[in-house]
């Protein structure tokens, strides 16, 4: 075991202000102690949530901000009361760094919904130091909050399932949908979160319609990503013909869009289940939850259990992530493509492999 007592410094590409714009930046890792792990990180994935928080759309954001939730890399030394890994494991990171250990959610072994929780970036960690994120050289981790990937997973298509992945088994497992072969299930939105949701629920027996607002996915979804049928939700007719048809929707979508269109197609008790982080109030009409006992419900990343079990669910099923490997150099116009939803469908930025202290 190694001695994790002195102070690193190592470099990452930072947010300074609003516009989003990533640049080199050099900063100081916080002290480590006994439960923690060192890591170089491999790669780590490009979520929607990222755009968020760098450019300041929910307000919160403070900097410089290293961004960067889907951390996949070789753990380097780790501290002395350290039993989860060893030097040379291949981990990952997700959303979370910390928690309170002691309320509800940490008890139940979902410390994602813990109200003292720690993010990854745009935090503060218990020393007072902010936390920074996985574009960037190395991190230092309390090793609950790390996970081991799987012998024989690539570490490229290990890190968009530490968040997309997750996200969608969470729901599928906690709601109970993942035992029941043969569900009518909707993936509405085709992105990072969407195309799992696709793979997730296919993998787990379910009949899977991609909802679209074109056709211009149709192809993808049906011929490279396994769906079963696909709507187009601005056809009417299409719509009314596959109303009451869903046993439950995960919807996706990461930016304002009404409700009532989706919560047409649930069968009675169907359950609508939101996953994009939207800073604008959604509405929809009473009744059409009302007359089908219908539910609007929400769900959030995944926990560490969780995440465990969906890496291995993954392995198990042979399921990857439809990526695109990208430099760090090139990370700006990965962000300005996403913002396009021009990417199939994460972009994984190849940290080890990149020069972190040149720009492009």
């Amino acid at each position: 075991m190694g001695s994790l007592e002195v102070e690193r410094k190592t470099t990452g590409w930072a947010a300074r202000d609003p516009s989003g714009v990533l640049s080199p930046y050099t900063y100081t890792l916080r002290e480590t102690g006994p439960e923690d792990i060192f890591i170089k990180i491999t790669c780590c994935g490009i979520c929607h949530t990222d755009i968020h928080q760098i450019k300041n759309d929910l307000g919160a954001s403070n900097y410089p901000m290293v961004p960067g939730h889907e951390v996949v890399g070789e753990v380097v030394e780790v501290g002395t009361d350290v039993t989860k890994f060893k030097a040379g494991d291949c981990v990952g990171v997700g959303t979370i760094v910390g928690c309170c250990k002691n309320c509800r959610p940490c008890n139940a072994d979902v410390e994602q919904y813990c109200n003292k929780k720690i993010w990854s970036y745009n935090d503060v960690y218990t020393d007072g130091k902010p936390t920074q994120g996985g574009f960037s050289s190395s991190m230092v981790v309390d090793q609950k909050f790390a996970v081991k990937i799987p012998d024989g997973m690539a570490p490229e298509q290990a890190a968009p399932l530490l968040c997309a992945g997750v996200t969608v088994y969470s729901p599928l497992t906690h709601f109970g949908l993942s035992k029941i072969s043969g569900l009518k299930g909707g993936i509405l939105g085709l992105g990072g979160v969407g195309h799992m949701g696709v793979k997730l629920a296919k993998a787990m027996g379910h009949h899977v319609t991609v909802i679209s607002s074109s056709a211009k996915k149709k192809e993808e979804a049906m011929d490279h990503l396994g769906a079963d049928a696909y709507l187009v939700s601005s056809d009417a007719t299409q719509m009314q013909e596959a109303a009451d048809s869903l046993d439950y929707i995960i919807d996706t979508v990461p930016v304002n869009h009404p409700l009532e269109p989706y919560l047409s197609l649930l069968k009675l008790d169907g359950k609508l289940i939101l996953m994009g982080v939207i800073n604008t109030p959604l509405q929809f009409i009473s009744p059409m939850v009302m007359l089908g006992r219908k539910a609007i419900t929400g769900s959030f990343i995944g926990s560490i259990k969780e995440t465990e079990e969906m890496l291995d669910f993954c392995n198990e099923k042979g399921i990857t992530s439809t990526i695109e490997v990208v430099k760090m150099d090139y990370i700006n116009k990965a962000f300005e493509r996403l913002e396009k939803n021009d990417v199939r469908y994460r972009f994984v930025v190849d940290v080890s492999g990149s020069k972190l202290d040149q720009e492009a």
